[in-house]
């Protein structure tokens, strides 16, 4: 999963003026989870009807055994993850995830069988008609449709939050840079084997780290997009020998860890926060100037950072 351009700008954009910059994200999960949802509604659709008079389980032979899918979709079709998989099987193997799938297709078939029969009386349909293709899934394959859907949606969310801070973390620092009109002497941008990179190399690179530079001295930044019900992420601060700490949101323990660590930090989401930059950069001692137009320059910023 990748943010576009245009959502990486608007994104830092978002984060710099110290707004809900998470809509984006919400926004993207469920374009991405409602094209997913109408695609395999059509899939379900077609493999139905195709074997609406074959004794049967059509689910299992199009969804797990169907060679033709890869290994991730089999494991979504059936509940699972491949995380989960190799989590308790200690290997992502295709060989392992299919047997994972299998087994645990049959056992979800079985518990919802069960269910419904203590749930006397209770019936769920799901009707699907396309183009005057019209099928009918019982309660079993109506729920086992919805839970393949809840597993995706799960799987899209993690990587939708995951992708936004790899993503913004180096635009969000060379932003904030020219902003600050911190000559490009005294920041640095490498990937995890120490080659440095140029502008052009890196805005919409992931898997990078993002110095800032006074001389021979290099200082780690790092950029966390918290919220409010993650503050175990600043421990990332401390792993990687951070200097700067650049979050959306910090707790009050957050900050007195970072201060207690000596890891400068700055708290976007605070009243005019992203000003905070003037204090690290001067503590660091690397010359810049405080904008006297405070944002309104961003936009210029940004867009040339992406041509």
């Amino acid at each position: 999963m990748t943010l576009s351009k245009d959502e990486i700008e608007l994104v830092v954009r978002m984060l710099l003026e110290g707004s809900g910059h998470r809509s984006v994200v919400v926004n993207m999960i469920n374009n991405k989870f409602m094209q997913y949802t109408i695609q395999f509604f059509k899939e379900v659709m077609l493999a139905k009807y195709e074997n609406k008079d074959i004794n049967i389980d059509w689910y299992k032979r199009n969804f797990i055994e169907n060679s033709n899918l890869s290994t991730d979709n089999v494991l979504l079709n059936s509940g699972l993850n491949r995380k989960t998989v190799t989590n308790q099987y200690g290997s992502g193997r295709k060989e392992i995830c299919i047997e994972a799938a299998e087994d645990n297709y049959d056992k979800l078939l079985e518990l919802l069988n069960g269910l419904i029969d203590e749930e006397v009386g209770l019936d769920i349909k799901i009707v699907l008609k396309q183009n005057g293709v019209f099928v009918e899934l019982d309660i079993n394959e109506s729920l086992i449709v919805v839970n393949a859907l809840a597993v995706k949606r799960s799987a899209i969310r993690g990587g939708a939050w995951s992708t936004l801070g790899k993503s913004v973390e180096t635009p969000l620092m060379l932003t904030l840079c020219k902003l600050f009109q911190v000559n490009e002497s005294n920041y640095a941008i490498k990937k995890a084997k120490g080659e440095y990179l140029s502008h052009d190399d890196v805005l919409f690179e992931r898997e990078i780290d993002f110095y800032l530079r006074n001389g021979n001295k290099e200082y780690n930044c790092e950029v966390k997009l918290m919220g409010q019900g993650n503050p175990e992420s600043a421990d990332g601060a401390f792993a990687r020998d951070t200097k700067v700490f650049i979050a959306d949101k910090l707790s009050k323990t957050n900050k007195n860890q970072l201060n207690s660590q000596g890891v400068l930090w700055i708290e976007l989401s605070a009243d005019m926060g992203y000003t905070k930059f003037s204090n690290v950069l001067s503590e660091l001692k690397i010359p810049h100037v405080m904008p006297s137009d405070g944002l309104k320059q961003i936009t210029r910023v940004i867009k040339e950072l992406s041509k």
